[in-house]
């Protein structure tokens, strides 16, 4: 099984230079048909049968893979054309018709919010007969007032088998869309702005603090001296003393002075 997968897309990666031919000359004149052994093609753009808006199931025996063969990493950018391929494998005992490609564009933690639809790509005369595979572009674009982030890209196939319309969808995942400008995005710049502000408060903030604690320094008194021989003597001691050769010298000191 891993080893049909990876010859289908292989296959759509060989076919993706044919295609790019097939598609300018279909853009030309909706008349030109390139004919290959897998079915003719011709794109014919946004004018497609309508088939009532109808719901409808694969059918069985017919496989699709979906490639981004210019962009791997499947980053969009808002406003500008981007391209997949899309491949399919009929297994089936009859031809299919291929009506339409088509994809929309929903939240990706709740389908139910649909963001767009993108473009309904139809052909004329793409048929793949039975036993068969085969490749088909699809060129979509995001709207460009479009907010970056990561969307949910659902994208189907509607084909029809003895004229009974069925739908197989090729892919059902996650995109990044990104801002046309680069680097310079309305975000980008605003994030940036923020982060500069930030930093600023928290320089004046460390200054205020540093001038506060220079204040504080300046203001501290300074230590008492201390004087050695003025201390206060004990009264008991004094009178312990009186008589002695000790006081009679402290009162000869006093009357000199």
């Amino acid at each position: 099984m891993a080893i049909r997968v990876f010859s289908f897309i292989l296959f759509l990666l060989l076919s993706s230079s044919f295609l790019q031919v097939t598609r300018c000359e279909s853009e030309a004149g909706n008349d030109v048909v390139e004919s290959t052994e897998e079915g003719d093609l011709g794109i014919v753009g946004e004018d497609v049968q309508d088939f009532g808006g109808g719901a409808f199931g694969p059918a069985p025996g017919v496989e699709t893979v979906c490639v981004f063969p210019k962009n791997p990493s499947r980053v969009v950018t808002a406003g500008e054309e981007s391209e997949l391929l899309v491949g399919m494998k009929n297994d089936g005992e009859s031809t299919l018709k291929v009506i339409s490609i088509q994809a929309t564009l929903h939240l990706p933690f709740d389908h139910r919010y649909l963001v767009q639809n993108l473009t309904i790509q139809g052909f004329n005369n793409a048929t793949v007969p039975s036993s068969a595979q085969a490749a088909f572009p699809y060129i979509f674009g995001v709207n460009k007032f479009l907010q970056a982030g990561s969307f949910d890209l659902v994208g189907s196939i509607v084909y029809e088998i003895d004229q009974h319309p069925y739908q197989s969808t090729f892919y059902n995942g996650t995109i990044e869309v990104t801002e046309p400008g680069g680097l310079l995005s309305v975000e980008s710049v605003f994030l940036f702005c923020l982060g500069v502000g930030l930093v600023g408060l928290l320089v004046f903030w460390l200054h205020g603090q540093i001038q506060r604690l220079s204040k504080k320094t300046k203001r501290a008194p300074k230590a008492a001296k201390v004087e050695v021989g003025t201390g206060t003597r004990d009264a008991s001691m004094d009178e312990w003393l009186q008589g002695t050769a000790f006081t009679q010298s402290q009162s000869k000191s006093k009357k000199k002075n």
